[in-house]
């Protein structure tokens, strides 16, 4: 079992696009994490060479979830909060030193791991094998652990693929040419990473009723622009919030309720809208900006405090 430190392959930026070619998956919002099972266990490191392996007690009962005595997995360390990932979270954990917090924070805020890809099985390097191969391989590795993945992928249709990942509040996508190897410490335009293209710091201008596992805080926050001393509004962002969050926004919002928008022309817009006194801002990814200048496949990202 090598015990040199693996690099990660690296991915160079891109539009969406399609391919028959390429598979999709998910960018994970999380730290990139070579995880190595060897006869004493599990060992991680982290994009830097760093062995990381004590920050996450938790992840040492994946000993037994790999069927392999030995292997390398690529993929990512991240932290579930409310159905998605949830960055901040993951950084309380990744700075972390005292065993007592450690141990505590490994119960509260259990860390999973995200394979995508294996490297190296039983005694071979598979980095030469073509990513198509690689895959099948990885799915036959993997065994049912709480605490492991495995990153599921669409073929074809990176579009589509790209613009429901953003919708339902992942960071974007990835595709990946089939016929790739792997290619240690290397950048190479085999794998790209596809991300919102645009960010922008606006002003919550009210929000809509949420509906079922939501009803208790919101359905989407309405957005909106000073530009030359008027309001633009910007559209709705429903996706990237942790249920926690989503609560706390909740009752700031209900703080600043109000009868009327912020300018009388919202008063046209014809939809379910609570409206709120522009004093919240928040950073919001999009992909683009359609005609009208709303925002187009838009992602909250973090409340400006």
């Amino acid at each position: 079992m090598p015990r040199k430190p693996v690099r990660p392959m690296l991915a160079y930026s891109s539009r969406p696009f399609d391919s028959p070619r390429h598979l999709y998956e998910i960018k994970w919002d999380g730290t990139r994490c070579i995880l190595f099972k060897e006869a004493g266990g599990v060992r991680l490191q982290n994009r830097r060479l760093l062995d990381i392996t004590r920050r996450y007690p938790e992840l040492g009962e994946l000993t037994g979830a790999i069927r392999a005595k030995t292997a390398i997995l690529d993929g990512e360390l991240v932290v579930f909060s409310g159905g998605l990932t949830s960055f901040p979270r993951l950084q309380e954990r990744e700075h972390l030193d005292n065993p007592l917090k450690i141990s505590l924070l490994s119960r509260e805020m259990p860390a999973t791991y995200v394979a995508f890809d294996i490297l190296y099985l039983d005694g071979r390097w598979r980095t030469a094998r073509p990513l198509r191969e690689r895959k099948k391989l990885l799915a036959r590795t993997l065994g049912l652990s709480e605490r492991l993945l495995e990153s599921m992928y669409v073929a074809a249709e990176g579009r589509r693929f790209f613009e429901e990942a953003v919708k339902r509040g992942f960071e974007g996508a990835m595709a990946k040419d089939m016929e790739s190897p792997y290619l240690p410490g290397k950048r190479s335009r085999y794998w790209l990473k596809i991300k919102p293209r645009g960010a922008e710091i606006c002003f919550i201008i009210g929000y809509t009723p949420g509906k079922g596992a939501r009803s208790a805080t919101f359905g989407a926050l309405a957005l909106a622009t000073p530009e030359e001393e008027r309001w633009v509004y910007r559209g709705k962002v429903g996706t990237g919030f942790g249920e926690k969050e989503a609560r706390r926004l909740r009752g700031k919002l209900e703080e600043l309720r109000t009868a009327e928008p912020p300018s009388p022309s919202f008063r046209n817009i014809r939809e379910d809208i609570r409206w709120v006194r522009p004093e919240l801002r928040a950073e919001v990814l999009f992909q683009e900006r359609t005609r009208d200048g709303m925002f187009r496949a838009p992602v909250f990202k973090r409340l400006i405090e």
